[in-house]
């Protein structure tokens, strides 16, 4: 079964995301911060990580550039309001595959995690 990371500080969103990713036929861990996804993925094996950009502890951005130091096939998919462009940019070169702006809809999500993971 394909293991996806959902990383996002807000509760509720990681909750959208785990419905729309069940539904899917995904097996779904969470984590609150970045500094805790790093420690996950070190201790997983995550075929995907999806990616809050603005979240304590630890940013998106060093989120990404930590996994991608300890796995550089990771497949990451940032999720984020489209206000923060510059640091979309800037996940994308440490690595990240991909994006999704916020507010989006099922088929955007899966379309994207779909998409990654071939």
């Amino acid at each position: 079964m394909t293991k996806i990371l959902v990383v996002d500080d807000a509760a509720f969103m990681r909750s959208i995301l785990r419905k729309i990713l069940e539904e899917e036929g995904f097996e779904i861990h969470e984590a609150p911060d970045g500094d805790l996804a790093v420690d996950k993925y070190k201790n997983g094996e995550f075929d995907l990580v999806t990616m809050d950009i603005v979240m304590p502890k630890m940013d998106g951005v060093t989120a990404v550039k930590e996994i991608i130091k300890l796995d550089p096939e990771a497949k990451i998919i940032m999720i984020t309001a489209l206000a923060h462009k510059t640091l979309v940019l800037r996940a994308l070169r440490a690595g990240a595959k991909d994006f999704i702006v916020k507010p989006f809809d099922a088929s955007a999500v899966i379309e994207a995690v779909k998409n990654a993971l071939r």
